[in-house]
């Protein structure tokens, strides 16, 4: 007999792996502070903003980093799954920060899943009116890849899933914004 949704009590969501290196990186924005909301030249053009991508650095990489991927998530959208604004990869290992805009209508150096918009770019914050202020988690990770083999179509619970048993090491830092 096949089971019914009222047969389920609870549903488990798995994280992905933990990094293989203990030490987080440092990720620092010149374009807001840790916990503090973020300005409307990053929220996106629906909620009034300018949707530019913001500046990111970040410091702390492990050896037999090859390449860098950047998410940007919402976990407190209405979705029940959270909602993915910018999936960036292929990020050269050179590289240890991201210009403001680099993001915005192309890659910042390497390769631009679809976000949860439906387009590969940077789509910035834009909660619901009369939510409370979302959480937007920028998370930088060291890859041992070059490239994650992903390209503009793909999704970010895809992308999580190709960055899986190759994340070194991962930071974040977090932004709010609501309106």
């Amino acid at each position: 007999m096949p089971a019914s949704a009222s047969s389920f009590d609870t549903v488990s969501v798995r994280a992905s792996d933990n990094p293989k290196n203990d030490k987080p990186l440092a990720v620092t924005s010149s374009s807001f502070a840790e916990g503090e909301t973020i300005a409307m030249d990053f929220v996106f053009t629906g909620c009034g903003g300018k949707n530019h991508s913001p500046q990111l650095s970040w410091s702390g990489a492990p050896s037999g980093t090859k390449s860098f991927a950047i998410t940007c998530f919402d976990p407190d959208a209405p979705t029940g799954s959270g909602y993915w604004h910018w999936l960036a990869f292929d990020i050269p290992a050179s590289l240890n920060n991201v210009n403001a805009g680099a993001g915005t209508d192309r890659s910042p150096g390497g390769g631009t899943g679809r976000n949860d918009f439906g387009v590969s770019s940077y789509s910035g914050p834009c909660p619901p009116k009369g939510d409370q202020p979302h959480r937007y988690i920028f998370t930088v990770y060291a890859l041992d890849v070059e490239s994650l083999g992903a390209d503009e179509s793909t999704s970010g619970a895809t992308t999580m899933f190709m960055m899986r048993g190759h994340i070194l090491a991962k930071g974040s830092i977090t932004g709010r914004f609501g309106h």
